[in-house]
């Protein structure tokens, strides 16, 4: 660029016409317009696959975490209940990692992943979380949705003897995971948003791999929430009522946002750190580590009931029912009880993280609001505002995909009022946990593998078609 001839040059000119005219030419490929058509359609038996997935671990929770204690004469769980539950679990999930083909799916610690697994390691899967969720892994079932959604629309590609090309599976993988978590999260669009961070592409292949996944899921979305109301069961979705008034940001609340963020962002980059630490020492002997290492994420919750008297239900699950009960009340916690629950749930999660299986937003959400009530006595922070931006801050941390938690964050708060911290808090978190060390490799483990989304993508979504 010069200032006789202020129009850039080199390769890069004409770059944006040759993308447009690229995107239009797939839009209008027949092929591209019949995986439109399959994923709407793949959309309704994979939400209603999921809708059961999620209604058979709510029911099992239930059993597990209240039904059973109560049978046995107990109003609630014993400070003892999860050592033998989390044995279990530990022992289960060791046995499928080391016997079943995918090792129980992706290893928490790793973050998220989209694409689907092979059919034949889907029971693996399923059988990991069934075990791990409901006997009390800190954890969350958004990675086996991904997992289960996404490795049903390969299966049903493979019925439909669709071509299988590194694109398509991606492409189908995406669709699938989308439609399976659209209404965990509350929105379809947290599920498109998930997807466009987690797939990394950009350019065409974005809108390619997008424009199914957004289909898929909104179909899902729509058949999730109506089969609901026609079977009367419930599946839970991430969603809160704050139980205090919403108050006017001011000054305060930004100002102690900042140093919120770097703090939880710092605390959740040791976490994860943790969790992968974890994952090496237990790839070593699954079955004796993985018990090891979830009979000491049981220690935790039951040190946790000890030390407060509260429920060690709120240590021994995802966080989901306790995030909704602190959003409700927030007061309801004493400052002593807030530290040892944010205390015992980070060992817990970092223990499950590498050991167990499941999904990391839930319990990064739920650590996030309780160290935002922690915080929230500082002078000029409000109570509303320290949750809003602790979940901002430490979903990003734990994800390292800011945008998503961002979305995520404002659906959950069901406000937008609380936007401007939350969007601070999520870019500081993010900046703190990328300029501390980076966390150890997680082993690889089992003997099937996808190909990740953004390198299939990366050779053009378009050849899905």
């Amino acid at each position: 660029m010069t200032a006789s001839d202020p129009r850039p040059s080199g390769p890069a000119e004409g770059t944006q016409p040759e993308e447009a005219d690229r995107l239009r030419a797939l839009l209008r490929s027949p092929g591209y317009l019949k995986a439109l058509v399959f994923c709407a359609l793949m959309g309704i038996p994979v939400s209603l696959v999921a809708f059961w997935f999620l209604v058979s671990l709510h029911e099992l929770e239930h059993l597990m975490w209240a039904g059973l204690p109560e049978a046995l004469g107990w109003d609630a769980p014993p400070w003892w209940w999860p050592l033998p539950l989390l044995l279990v679990a530990g022992v289960g999930v060791g046995l499928v990692v080391t016997h079943l083909p995918g090792a129980g799916g992706h290893i928490p610690a790793g973050g998220l992943h989209t694409g689907g697994s092979p059919a034949r390691a889907l029971p693996g899967v399923i059988l990991a979380a069934l075990i791990s969720l409901p006997l009390g892994a800190t954890l969350g079932p958004e990675a086996p949705l991904i997992a289960l959604g996404g490795g049903l629309a390969l299966l049903f590609r493979d019925l439909a003897r669709v071509p299988a090309t590194a694109q398509s599976t991606a492409l189908l993988g995406a669709a699938g995971a989308a439609a399976a978590v659209a209404v965990i999260f509350g929105s379809p669009l947290v599920a498109g948003v998930l997807l466009i961070e987690v797939a990394g592409v950009g350019g065409p292949q974005l809108f390619a791999v997008m424009l199914p996944a957004l289909l898929s899921s909104g179909v899902g979305s729509l058949v999730f929430t109506g089969f609901g109301r026609w079977t009367g069961l419930d599946a839970p979705s991430l969603a809160v009522k704050v139980g205090v008034p919403t108050p006017h940001l001011d000054a305060g609340d930004v100002l102690w946002t900042i140093p919120m963020a770097v703090l939880i962002g710092a605390l959740l980059h040791l976490i994860m750190r943790g969790g992968r630490l974890t994952a090496q020492f237990v790839a070593k002997r699954p079955v004796a580590r993985t018990t090891l290492c979830a009979l000491a994420a049981g220690v935790c919750s039951a040190v946790y009931a000890l030390t407060t008297g509260l429920s060690p239900a709120d240590v021994s699950s995802s966080g989901q029912g306790t995030l909704s009960r602190m959003a409700a009340d927030p007061h309801a916690w004493s400052v002593g009880a807030l530290i040892a629950l944010v205390l015992c749930t980070s060992v817990a999660y970092a223990l499950c993280l590498g050991s167990l299986r499941g999904g990391p937003v839930f319990p990064s959400l739920f650590l996030g609001c309780a160290l935002g009530v922690l915080l929230a006595p500082l002078p000029g922070l409000g109570v509303v505002p320290g949750m809003a931006a602790g979940m901002a801050a430490a979903t990003t941390s734990a994800l390292r995909l800011p945008v998503s938690s961002i979305v995520l964050v404002v659906l959950v708060l069901g406000s937008v009022a609380m936007t401007p911290v939350v969007i601070l808090a999520a870019v500081v978190g993010f900046v703190t946990t990328q300029l501390l060390p980076p966390e150890p490799a997680v082993p690889s483990v089992g003997k099937t593998a996808e190909p990740p989304a953004a390198r299939a993508l990366a050779h053009g979504a378009s050849g899905s078609a």
